[in-house]
């Protein structure tokens, strides 16, 4: 594969626009042989650099093309209340797109800076790629979104690498494998061996996850079918003070429509439930008429301290509901986002969240395994912690199953809850746990623990989902017990094979 590398602007208008074609292989769309094409260019361009700073350049132009497309659909919240926050549109999409492109940025100049060019450079890259991807799901509370290694989750076999090596394990399987075909035509020795090797790698990962994912659906938890709850509010009217009744009144008939009477346990999606619930009682004795005999309801909720009580603080909640409508337990999330339930710098940023209210969010204090009557214990994440694969499960107790409750509204029918449910997909395959995902307008469903999607509810698409829940593997995937030590050891891999090829080659 020969490519001209043109100079001056046109070189970053074609790094620009090789990362506009990585953004396709990404959810919904998911043509992964776009990588297989816009990863070869990076590399090339990265070769013909003059320099690390040309290289990092190249490298920061890739990335905003493939951030600003491939998260475009932040737009979406800005037109919920668009005479307060349309003005900030491009400055969410270009400038977090300009952000994120920091960090293929870095990799781009590692790349260049510690391997020559051919499957060294190639390697190196995968590396360096998939250590900033690290980086970007820490630095400043993170926001590792649309890793690399999602576009696999519409391909089940080679997904199940993410229960060996998790998400950071697959990105870096994928750039190197994508990446390689830059090398034909470089002259350089072992191009074509380094090329077939890259293929055979993910066959035999492909084959391995054909092998890994049982024909027959997997079994169910004796007793338990769960009905979710998919009210499809507009975000838009969500926070609407004089549709509060209207809106638990949605619920209420969707969560006693035809086939209650085989229904254990409700889920209703987050912020489903009357802010302070708590100090509503006849909101609670309003659901719990319809919470089956001896289940339980599931259900985010806004809470807060007693309205008397100075400072006000609210935290956004997952709260356990029995027949009597008494609180049995109580998850708070530990992940905020940013701009939307806390203004970071709040002190020096001029700017209102864009969620409603004028108080932050406070951070509850991370992964949970709830234990409640009636159900096996759960791992629950509200929202944006789906995307980390740190927050879902503590450390000890080990759930099985985990519970995501979400809102999504905020992105109407875009690319951004495809690319959210992606993410707790993944989550499914690297834990070896089922998931139960209730979102208020989509996508609600029940994943298997091989990441199989069991039964969903469409994007947009008022109405309940009523399943049983899956059972989990019989033992924690190697992910599940070893962490980041697998992916990181993919990365040490990569470079020693580089710096290898760097001599002898």
């Amino acid at each position: 594969m020969v490519f001209t590398m043109p100079s001056g602007w046109r070189r970053q208008a074609l790094a620009l626009a090789a990362g506009l074609i990585a953004a396709l292989a990404l959810p919904p769309v998911y043509f992964i042989v776009a990588l297989w094409i816009s990863l070869p260019i990076l590399v090339r361009l990265i070769d013909s650099a003059a320099g690390t700073r040309a290289a990092f350049v190249i490298g920061w132009w890739f990335g905003l093309g493939h951030f600003a497309a491939g998260i475009y659909w932040i737009a979406e919240a800005m037109l919920v209340d668009p005479e307060h926050f349309a003005w900030m549109i491009p400055f969410a999409v270009l400038g977090l797109g300009a952000w994120l492109g920091l960090f293929p940025a870095a990799a781009a100049a590692a790349a260049f800076r510690l391997a020559p060019r051919g499957p060294a450079r190639v390697l190196m890259l995968a590396a360096a790629w998939t250590v900033f991807e690290w980086v970007r799901g820490w630095l400043f509370t993170g926001f590792p979104w649309n890793l690399m290694g999602t576009v696999w989750v519409a391909v089940p076999p080679l997904l199940q690498f993410a229960a060996l090596g998790g998400a950071f394990g697959l990105s870096a399987l994928t750039v190197a494998a994508a990446a390689m075909p830059a090398v034909l035509g470089s002259g350089v020795r072992g191009a074509r061996t380094a090329f077939a090797a890259s293929l055979a790698v993910l066959v035999a990962v492909g084959a391995w996850g054909m092998i890994r994912v049982p024909a027959a659906p997997v079994a169910s938890v004796p007793g338990i079918r769960l009905r979710l709850v998919q009210p499809n509010i507009e975000q838009t009217l969500k926070w609407r003070p004089e549709m509060r009744a209207e809106h638990l009144n949605r619920h209420l008939q969707l969560s006693a429509a035809p086939g209650k009477e085989t229904i254990t346990d409700l889920i209703w999606p987050e912020t489903a439930a009357p802010s302070f619930v708590d100090e509503d009682g006849l909101a609670r004795a309003k659901i719990a008429t319809v919470i089956p005999s001896g289940g339980l309801l599931l259900t985010g909720v806004v809470r807060g301290t007693p309205r008397e009580v100075e400072p006000l603080r609210i935290w956004n909640s997952l709260e356990v509901l029995d027949g009597k409508g008494d609180v049995l337990a109580i998850y708070d999330k530990a992940h905020l986002v940013p701009f939307g339930e806390y203004m970071p710098l709040r002190a020096v940023l001029p700017l209102a969240k864009i969620t409603p209210g004028a108080i932050d969010y406070t951070p509850g204090p991370g992964p949970a395994t709830i234990t409640v009557p009636g159900l096996p214990p759960f791992s629950p994440s509200i929202c944006y912690e789906a995307i980390f694969a740190d927050a879902v499960v503590p450390a000890k107790p080990r759930p099985a199953w985990l519970l995501n409750v979400t809102n999504d509204g905020w992105f109407g029918t875009s690319a951004g809850p495809h690319q959210h449910f992606a993410a707790a997909r993944l989550r499914a395959v690297e834990q070896g746990l089922p998931l139960v995902r209730a979102a208020n307008t989509g996508i609600s469903a029940v994943v298997d623990p091989y990441g199989r999607v069991v039964a969903s509810l469409l994007l947009g698409q008022a109405g309940v989902l009523d399943s049983e829940l899956p059972v989990s593997l019989t033992s924690p995937t190697l992910y599940a017990k070893a962490g980041l030590a697998i992916p990181f050891l993919i990365v040490l891999l990569f470079v020693a094979i580089s710096l290898a090829l760097r001599r002898f080659l």
